[in-house]
């Protein structure tokens, strides 16, 4: 490792966390040639399909640079590694009463409120979410911080049921979820679970996409109610502020907020498994399993 430059910290990683939907897919080689330049995260080392090093969640502890930053606990985007060197402005410093074992739920929670800036839930309105996977779960979770709002998590694993009360949501299995609903999001990554958000939605109502597929081809009914009910079906991408929010918030003041969020004790039930480090071939190799049923895999370091 090089010692830290003018404006660079060295941190050593503590915890660390996998994104479950996006590195599998990367693990997989799912990654299309046509966003293989897109699809770089901050301190990507090598091209896709591979070898590549890749993730985007780690907090650390700051132990030389910047006198400013010595020893405070800090977030950055950076791929699964020991220890790193980057600029100071790569590493935002966790608020006090997140503790770095929470906070690495923070790329997710970015991911979901952007999601949330792009559908501009109204209170009162009634919202499914359907994939209760990590950022399922965070978009359930803000989404029933909204005045009045009745908040529906869809999951075909009945054991995510009191995850979804936990985070204040009521739990339907698919075949079971209430229509006529305002707003949905889709977030199970998979064909079936927008055919069920798609059939979730009221007259007028937008289906807000936030599932990636990677190369993988998507069939839909559009032959069904989708045009008579006038549905709007909108994808939404973290790797851009919202546009609804970009005259207030930066990436940096996103992922800021984001971090603030992560202070509710109540995230700790998405965290199921945790493994070290040095396990993560094995364990990435066990997440790409859609059978594996966890939330989100810490790393320990």
């Amino acid at each position: 490792m090089p010692d830290p430059g003018p404006g660079q910290v060295r941190v050593r990683a503590l915890f660390g966390a996998v994104s479950r939907g996006t590195e599998t897919l990367v693990f997989r080689g799912g990654v299309p040639e046509s966003e293989r330049e897109r699809m770089r995260c901050p301190h990507q080392v090598g091209s896709f399909p591979g070898p590549v090093k890749y993730g985007y969640t780690s907090v650390g502890r700051v132990v030389a640079g910047a006198p400013s930053l010595l020893g405070t606990s800090v977030f950055c985007l950076h791929p699964h590694q020991t220890e790193y060197v980057v600029d100071e402005s790569a590493v935002t410093v966790l608020p006090d009463g997140v503790p770095p074992e929470r906070a690495v739920l923070a790329a997710n929670l970015e991911t979901a409120l952007n999601a949330l800036w792009d559908a501009r839930p109204l209170a009162g309105d009634r919202i499914t979410v359907v994939g209760a996977g990590v950022v399922g779960c965070l978009v359930a979770f803000l989404a029933a911080k909204i005045p009045g709002t009745d908040v529906e998590l869809v999951d075909v694993r009945a054991s995510r049921a009191p995850v979804a009360a936990a985070l204040g949501a009521t739990f339907a299995p698919p075949e079971s979820a209430r229509g006529e609903r305002e707003l949905v999001f889709h977030a199970s990554g998979t064909d079936a679970g927008l055919r069920t958000a798609l059939d979730c939605a009221s007259r007028d109502a937008t289906v807000l996409e936030l599932s990636w597929y990677g190369d993988r081809a998507v069939m839909l009914p559009l032959g069904g109610a989708f045009h008579v009910e006038r549905l709007t079906l909108r994808s939404s991408q973290v790797g851009t502020v919202s546009p609804n929010a970009r005259r207030r918030f930066s990436h940096r003041e996103r992922l800021a907020l984001a971090l603030r969020l992560a202070a509710d004790p109540v995230l700790d039930a998405l965290i199921t498994e945790e493994g070290a480090f040095t396990d993560l071939p094995r364990t990435l190799a066990r997440l790409a399993d859609p059978a594996h049923d966890v939330l989100c895999h810490r790393i320990r370091y």
